[in-house]
């Protein structure tokens, strides 16, 4: 009988503080930049007790060496990692069935988890198996991360073996040829925006499956594709394609089809985006900025692609115009609240953060980084509730910080156990 079996399960939270609602529930993840780090900290946020399994000979997860690094001395670690890996435990491990001593600790770790996320793609060659995987742990609710899909969902394998990132995924999707400007190539969105996406599809999945393990008692594998996320949030893309063999194209930073709608630049150098759909809309912000709505009517000047390219909906939008430039950005927006006008300002992350609106809403909170060993502060929870708030009890980990503790209080190997698995590459 091998290790994994004998060893009984401890449930969670065994080595964090109980709190949120996602206490008890216990997370291993094999995941780097970005998806399944951020799916696995939207749990941990929360409650979940979450390992992180880092390989050692690669310096854990490159999210940790991410530039420019934030100094303290001479340590030194990236903001995202700060941002993203609070409320985890560190276990370097290198995750290879193949080699015995890594199997036992990894298939340990699985019999005592709840889920497992993965984002590693060719997990085939390490002997991870989904099947192997169920049979240590019937229960075990089985997230994978991809950038084109896994083999057991269908599709090509070509594909399947592709590596996935962000600006692929929104350029396979369809979603990158609607950005940009119509003369110019198309854009994509940044600061990986599709991963932090399918990390909320991935853990809304996740969910879903636990609640179904609860009712069932069996677990089930999830499939998490980046670039169908990118497809889920298309709006009517598809159907436009499929019932009219419609293609909506990329109209740079202004509305075509209604105004006004778009970015304006400011006298202060900022810019104002607008939003006034529908005629109701459309009349408030003309009354709001003292416009003339029957010179200027929605039939006539704003209401269809055909009124905002007559010469009176041209004539209108240099008037938008010339309101912007003869208004700084704040002006402007109190001008549009006064008058319940959707607008608002393109800030940067240093306007955002001495907001009013957000600190008395608590969204900075402060924290001890564990490499650093220093207290950061960094953004806070999302969504915010009433009864089970999130929290975190310990900053970002340090790179295999719980590896020992782990090893010794969760999985039972004694110091001798542990001293004999160093210097092979497995946990160190």
């Amino acid at each position: 009988m091998d290790r994994w079996e004998k060893i009984e399960r401890k449930p969670a939270p065994y080595l964090i503080p109980s709190f949120g609602p996602l206490s008890g529930i216990r997370v291993l993840l094999n995941g780097t930049v970005v998806a399944a780090p951020f799916a696995a900290t939207m749990m941990s946020d929360f409650g979940a007790e979450v390992i992180a399994l880092e390989r050692p000979k690669v310096g854990g997860d490159p999210a940790r060496h991410q530039k420019p690094q934030i100094t303290s001395g001479d340590k030194s670690i990236s903001g995202s990692w700060m941002q993203n890996a609070r409320n985890k435990l560190s276990f370097l491990l290198e995750t290879n069935l193949n080699v015995p001593e890594c199997r036992e600790i990894f298939l340990s770790l699985i019999k005592n988890s709840d889920i497992w996320i993965e984002n590693m793609v060719w997990i085939d060659k390490l002997g991870i198996s989904d099947e192997l995987l169920l049979q240590v742990n019937p229960k075990l609710v089985i997230c994978h991360i991809s950038g084109f899909g896994t083999a057991g969902f269908g599709g090509e394998q070509k594909h399947i073996n592709r590596p996935g990132y962000d600006p692929l995924g929104q350029a396979e999707s369809g979603w990158g040829l609607l950005q940009g400007w119509p003369d110019r190539e198309p854009y994509y969105a940044q600061q990986y925006i599709g991963d932090y996406l399918n990390g909320l599809f991935a853990v809304n999945g996740i969910l879903m499956a636990y609640m179904n393990v609860q009712k069932t008692g069996k677990g089930q594998s999830i499939d998490v594709c980046l670039t169908e996320g990118w497809m889920r949030v298309m709006d009517d893309n598809f159907p436009l394609w499929t019932e009219m063999k419609t293609l909506k194209q990329r109209q740079g930073i202004k509305q075509t089809t209604y105004q006004p709608g778009g970015i304006f630049p400011t006298k202060d150098g900022k810019y104002i985006n607008l939003g006034s759909y529908g005629k109701t809309a459309y009349n408030k912000v003309l009354k709001g900025f003292g416009i003339d709505t029957e010179k200027y009517s929605y039939e006539k000047a704003g209401g269809s692609a055909e009124a905002v390219a007559s010469p009176l909906g041209k004539e209108l939008d240099a008037t938008f115009q010339k309101f912007f430039m003869e208004h700084t950005a704040d002006e402007a927006l109190e001008i549009c609240i006064e008058n319940k006008i959707g607008a608002a300002v393109v800030r940067d992350a240093g306007d955002v953060y001495v907001q009013s609106h957000w600190r008395e809403r608590g969204d900075w909170i402060t924290y001890t980084d564990q490499t650093l060993d220093k207290n950061i502060e960094a953004f806070g929870f999302v969504p915010k509730m009433s009864e089970t708030p999130g929290a975190v009890w310990r900053g970002a980990p340090a790179l295999g910080q719980d590896t020992e503790r782990v090893l010794s209080q969760l999985l039972d190997y004694s110091p001798d156990e542990i001293q004999a698995l160093k210097g092979k590459g497995i946990i160190d």
